[in-house]
């Protein structure tokens, strides 16, 4: 069965996103039970996850539907579809607010699309850590966002942290004037430019496949990224430094088709509230420990990590708030979320 499964996989990855959906049926059908066994019939619900079964992305909805069976056993037939093969995060999306897809995870950043105002997460040096996002999320700026989500045909059953970018440089990087002059790799991305631009910088936009030569050849002076492309990407080799900055944190979303929820009972989405509630921290726990074994790796490789008074960096970037404010709802959004205690 894991043979047909990756097989279809290799075959529909490269299909029209239309063409993907339409044999969803199939790939349901070859993919994992979530509880081990098949369960009962039930209600189908077709989860899209884009990575393999083993990652955290995949074991966060093996985890919820087993809490959902506790809770009301036989009501829901869960299908993990694996791998990508219903699409990327974009096609996942469209495909939850088409209902061809019942349930998925996705970056802020990626719904930006249909709710530009989760930009407002993407601010950096604003959280103080998991905790604090943990907090601000079940605060008033998280019961915001599901509104808008409503809006748009998703339901949110809460948010998920995958990591976060930190600073790699081939000298130490410890405070914010230290990277005055420097040359540094950057997203594509306004506020990225804008940000580092703001502390005396020189951003250059370098693709990610040619970091590593830009980087041993003195293109760029430093970077950021997550522990995990860190190590995935063999960085270390030529940046050794790592600083923990922490400066941006990419949060996510559990969210489901807003149809399908609004045709549930009242019982059972009672059930997926709570699954949600077990399932998330669950999640974060497995992506946290995957981000530090990551950085463990390249520690063994020769990387040095620093570890830097956040206060001082995120007092650095209130010239750069300010300016900024206006591209993610003002100066009063921010404030509210660093305001969380």
């Amino acid at each position: 069965m894991r043979l047909k499964q990756e097989a279809l996989t290799m075959n529909t990855k490269r299909l029209p996103v239309f063409r993907r959906l339409a044999i969803a049926a199939v790939a349901a059908g070859m993919t994992f039970a979530a509880t081990g066994a098949a369960l009962a019939q039930g209600k189908p619900f077709t989860v899209s996850v884009i990575y393999g079964p083993q990652k955290p992305q995949a074991l966060i909805w093996k985890k919820f539907a087993e809490e959902v069976e506790k809770e009301i056993p036989g009501q829901f037939d869960f299908n993990i579809v694996t791998d990508g093969a219903l699409g990327g995060e974009k096609e996942t999306t469209e495909g939850v607010r088409l209902g061809s897809i019942h349930g998925a995870l996705s970056t802020l950043a990626n719904l930006t699309t249909w709710i530009p105002e989760g930009a407002l997460f993407d601010m950096p040096f604003m959280f103080r850590g998991p905790d604090h996002i943990d907090k601000v999320m079940a605060a008033a700026p998280g019961d915001e966002y599901k509104q808008l989500a409503e809006a748009q045909g998703f339901k949110v059953l809460g948010f998920i942290t995958y990591g976060a970018r930190h600073v790699i440089s081939k000298d130490p990087i410890i405070s914010p004037e230290d990277v005055d002059g420097k040359k540094m790799r950057v997203l594509q991305s306004p506020l990225h430019i804008e940000l580092w631009k703001s502390l005396g910088a020189n951003p250059t936009p370098v693709p990610i496949t040619e970091a590593y030569n830009a980087l041993q050849t003195g293109v760029v002076d430093y970077m950021d990224m997550t522990m995990s492309g860190y190590h995935a990407l063999k960085l270390f080799e030529v940046v050794p430094q790592f600083t923990r900055t922490a400066h941006i944190w990419a949060l996510g979303a559990v969210y489901l088709s807003k149809p399908y929820w609004d045709g549930m009972t009242s019982e059972q989405q009672a059930a997926f509230e709570k699954a949600a509630a077990i399932a998330i921290p669950y999640f974060n726990d497995l992506a946290a420990a995957e981000q530090e074994a990551s950085l463990a790796k390249t520690v063994e490789g020769g990387t040095v990590v620093h570890d830097v008074d956040g206060a001082v960096w995120q007092k650095a970037m209130e010239p750069f708030w300010q300016a900024y404010a206006p591209n993610v709802g003002g100066m009063d959004k921010i404030q509210a979320i660093v305001d969380v205690k």
